[in-house]
């Protein structure tokens, strides 16, 4: 040991460590490089991406508009549906609609579908519902659980794709393309599948604006009875509108009451639905043997009320205190309108008639016996509750 205060011993160089034979020397680091113009960044998605299709939607609604005021008997929205369809079948717009414009179109058919059904909880308020009474609340429901379970049973005896034995029977049971619109996004609905039962819904209940008005006194129906008529058995609300409009205004204020009652019901048949896609998203985790999958957990389920349905409620909860203005109420109305049309838009590009025409007999078979269904039990209730 040297002592304190002595020379320091000087340090051998460190000795390079021994590799084994057949091992490689690790490369040296890579040297920086010059300074210079970096590379630039990976694009990220560009938020105008939409903007090609939200131009488009709202050319199509104004259109459709134009039309409704032309021949008031049309809905905007049953416009807005065809022509949506038409724009996607003409050679020099189709390109355009599957391409550029697609993020917008689907960005319309989703999230502006939410938006209205939240502004649709204004038009419902519980004392008018609640006024009706307890013989025609037992007939809404009655009627919306019949047209339910048996297009839904029919649908998946006709073989039909997808969701669409599920959406078609929530169109015509409860308010058309907006429930269509509401089931699909907690069910996560395939939008083709959504286009279809939009299409179907809407032009069937087109039809029903032809047809009942003709049946009125033939069925030996008063105003009054035949407003509840059409509010119980036609699909959305501008539709009823038309529909009951034609008997003056008693049956319209009945018909749009009736109607408003079947719209509240959204809310528990979309909770409803909820329930059962966590169900088998359990049953299909889990497996026969209740494994459970490679972690031992389930994938994430969907919340038992979407927060656009929460929305709906607390646009009717508003409605029910009475002290919104009449102002706000229009506009809200206008607002929900326009918005549900370029929904309805949207969803209507994506229908593909050729695809459409392999599954026709069956999609149309649904459609006609499912709004024989609607039309009878609805007329039997009336009858009932007279």
């Amino acid at each position: 040991m040297a002592l304190l205060g002595g020379p320091r011993p000087v340090r051998a160089p460190a000795a390079e460590p021994v590799r084994a034979p057949g091992t490689v020397r690790a490369p040296e680091p890579a040297p920086e490089p010059a300074p210079g113009p970096r590379p630039a960044p990976a694009a990220r998605p560009s938020r105008l991406r939409p903007l090609p299709g939200l131009a488009l939607a709202a050319a199509g609604v104004a259109v459709a508009e134009a039309a409704h005021r032309a021949l008031p008997g049309v809905p905007a929205m049953t416009a807005a549906v065809v022509l949506g369809v038409a724009v996607a079948h003409v050679p020099g717009l189709r390109t355009f609609v599957c391409g550029a414009a697609r993020p917008g179109l689907t960005l319309a058919g989703k999230r502006l579908m939410r938006v209205g059904v939240v502004l649709l909880g204004l038009k419902l308020s519980l004392g008018d519902v609640l006024g009706l009474g307890w013989a025609t609340a037992a007939m809404v429901c009655a009627v919306v659980a019949v047209t339910f379970g048996g297009t839904l049973w029919l649908g998946r005896r006709l073989g039909l794709e997808g969701d669409q034995p599920l959406l078609v029977a929530t169109g015509y049971s409860i308010c058309g393309a907006s429930a269509i619109g509401a089931v699909s996004e907690a069910k996560d609905s395939d939008e083709r599948d959504v286009a279809v039962s939009v299409a179907l819904v809407t032009l069937c209940g087109t039809l029903a604006i032809a047809v009942l008005p003709l049946l009125q006194h033939p069925l030996g129906l008063s105003d009054a009875e035949f407003g509840r008529w059409v509010g119980a058995g036609v699909h959305d609300v501008g539709q009823v509108v038309a529909t009951a409009g034609t008997a003056g205004g008693p049956a319209l204020g009945e018909a749009v009451l009736v109607k408003l009652m079947r719209v509240l019901l959204l809310a528990p048949l979309v909770a409803g639905v909820v329930l059962a896609v966590r169900r088998r998203a359990a049953s299909n985790a889990t497996g026969p043997a209740g494994a459970g999958d490679a972690g031992g957990r389930v994938g994430a389920r969907p919340p038992l009320v979407p927060l656009f349905v929460c929305g709906f409620v607390a646009m009717m909860a508003v409605r029910s205190t009475g002290h919104v203005p009449a102002e706000a109420l229009d506009a809200a109305q206008t607002g929900q309108e326009l918005l549900l049309a370029a929904a309805l838009f949207g969803l209507g590009t994506a229908v593909h008639l050729p695809t459409l025409a392999r599954t026709g007999p069956r999609v149309a078979a649904l459609g006609l016996c499912a709004w024989v269904v609607i039309a009878g039990v609805s007329y039997a209730g009336v009858v009932l509750t007279a």
